[in-house]
This record gives structure tokens, sequence and C-alpha cells, in this order.
């Protein structure tokens, strides 16, 4: 008689309640845990938005403050240099170069232009606030304006074309960044502004009732910006022409031989 088969012996394992539910989920659809811990790429994001947001624009409007503290505060006093230094950065031509340079430091042409409009109008604020608390009239910063005599009223026109103005020239600050003849244009702004203002107030203020230190300062403004004028050109069209000198050729192809093996 055959016997059966040895059927193996399982011993069967004892089964242990599942714990799944009781355990806490990581997070819920909104992207928190329960417990309030916030997602870790919120965390790993909020510090390269603060240095690239909020320093940029604390910076600006700090440089725009002392901008507008600079003129006011050194034509007070009757130091030649001092007197100098509140002329020049009582012009138009400096605003400029401020706004220009704000736009020029930012790689966003939209960025470029609020900033360079912000920090100009903080400087304009604080400039005429300046006057208004020390009514002193910088030599050569004597603004001619259609809008009366007023500080207010002249306060209230170069504000407004601060912003106004102030935009665009950070957007070409910002344009200057291009290689070559692209940017050209851009980068000759600051140049030709201080060159023109530099005439014009030679030929209608210094003639006036000025003296020989504010004159001295506008020859060498309008020297100094059409030296820079020129070298800005002269070294685009140098770097230019040198390369499309170096351009690399394409290889000349041999014709087709014609010859019959």
């Amino acid at each position: 008689m055959p016997t059966p088969p040895a059927v193996p012996c399982t011993r069967a394992r004892p089964s242990t309640p599942s714990t799944n539910h009781l355990r806490p989920p990581v997070k819920t659809a909104g992207g928190r845990s329960p417990y309030g811990d916030r997602p870790k790429n919120r965390v790993m994001t909020t510090a390269p938005f603060t240095r690239s947001r909020i320093v940029p624009m604390a910076t600006t409007l700090g440089a725009g403050t002392l901008l507008g503290l600079i003129g006011p505060l050194a034509s007070k006093y009757d130091s030649p240099l001092l007197q100098a230094i509140g002329a020049i950065f009582s012009v138009g031509w400096s605003w400029a170069c401020f706004a220009f340079l704000v736009g020029y430091f930012r790689r966003s042409r939209i960025e470029a232009s609020v900033l360079a409009a912000s920090g100009a109008g903080i400087g304009v604020a604080v400039y005429y606030l300046c006057k208004f608390m020390s009514p002193t009239v910088p030599p050569g910063g004597q603004v001619i304006s259609g809008t009366g005599d007023g500080l207010a009223s002249r306060a209230l026109f170069w504000g407004v074309a601060a912003f106004v103005v102030g935009a665009p020239l950070g957007y070409l600050g910002s344009a200057a960044r291009l290689p070559g003849l692209s940017g050209l244009g851009a980068r000759l702004i600051v140049p030709v502004i201080a060159l023109v203002e530099s005439a014009l107030r030679l030929s209608v203020q210094v003639g006036d009732s000025e003296g020989g230190v504010i004159e001295l300062v506008w020859v060498s403004v309008g020297a100094a910006s059409a030296v820079t004028g020129a070298f800005l050109l002269s070294r685009t069209v140098w770097n230019w022409r040198r390369g499309r000198a170096v351009r690399p050729t394409p290889a000349r192809q041999r014709p087709a031989s014609t010859e019959s093996k």
C-alpha cells in the first residue's frame, strides 16, 4: 500500500494589526504638513528671493538718498572743492548718470526701469527737502523751468521728471550691456547729455554771475564727456572691425574630379 506524500507543515505566523492608520500624512493638498511645517522648496527659495529683490531695492534707494544729500550739503561751504562738488551733483547729467548706472547693474530691463525711477524720485525728494530746511542755492545748480520760481513748483516738476525720465535711462543702462554696436547708442547717452548740458550752462549761466570755479567745472565736465564718448565710440568700432577680421572663413571645397579611374 503506497504511502501518501508528506505535506510540509507550515507554521502560521500570527497576524499583526496594521498601524498605517496611526501614521500621520506627510503633506496635505495645500503643500503643508498637518503640524505646520513648511515644505523645503519654499525655505530654499526665500533667501535667493530676498537677495535678488530686497537688497537691490534698498541699495538703490540708499544711493538715491545719498545723491540728494551731497549737492545741498556741499554747497553750504565756501571751499572751492566743495562748491565744485555741489555744482556737479546739483545738475541733470549727474542724475542721469545715476539712473543709467542703476540700470546697468541689473539684467532685467523692467527691474532696471523701476529701480532707476524709484531711486531718482527718492533723490529728488531728499534734495528739495534739504533745500527747504536750509535754503542755499548751490553754485551752478539753479534750475530754470517754466513752472515758476517757487521751491515747491520746482520740486514737483523735477519729481515727476525723475520718474518719467529715470525709467528710460534705467532701461538704456541695462541695454548698454549688449556688446558691440548693439549697445553703443545706449552707452553714449550719458556723455552726450553731459556735453550738451555743460555747453548750455557755459553759454547761459556762467557768463552772467558765476565765478571762475564753476566755469572751470563745466569746462572740465564738457571735455571729460567728449573724451569719454570718443573713447567708447572708437573702442566699439575697433572691436567690431577686429572681430570681422579674425572671423573664420569656411574652407574651400575642392572641385569634384572628372577623371575616371
